[in-house]
């Protein structure tokens, strides 16, 4: 069984900045690309920015130069630097992960840490 527990969610101003961690856990092989998605009310998850190992961050358009995406692969950890924060970044924010198991290769989610940009 495989887990991804996230934090670093909150409540900050706009401008503000924000730091989301996801660590994975369990019966892992090997991880390919970990990222993170976004949903806000009334709205289909978005991908927000997604690094596969070795490779090169992908970004949504709209987080580019604001968000920063980095892992540790040592730890199976990916982590968020969100800085100047908008209120139309306020979402629910999912960690993601394709995770090799001995078997399997699957899609594994965290339970999501909320992010509210508010004055």
């Amino acid at each position: 069984q495989v887990q991804l527990v996230e934090s670093g969610g909150g409540l900050v101003q706009p401008g503000g900045s924000l730091r989301l961690s996801c660590a994975a856990s369990g019966s892992i092989f090997s991880i390919n690309a970990m990222g993170w998605y976004r949903q806000a009310p009334g709205k289909q998850r978005e991908l927000v920015a997604e690094m596969p190992s070795g490779g090169t961050a992908n970004y949504a358009d709209s987080v580019k130069g604001r968000f920063t995406i980095s892992r540790d692969n040592a730890k199976n950890t990916v982590f968020l630097q969100m800085n100047s924060l908008k209120p139309e970044d306020s979402a629910v924010y999912y960690c993601h992960a394709k995770i090799w198991t001995a078997t399997m290769l699957f899609d594994a989610w965290g339970q999501g840490t909320l992010v509210a940009v508010s004055s």
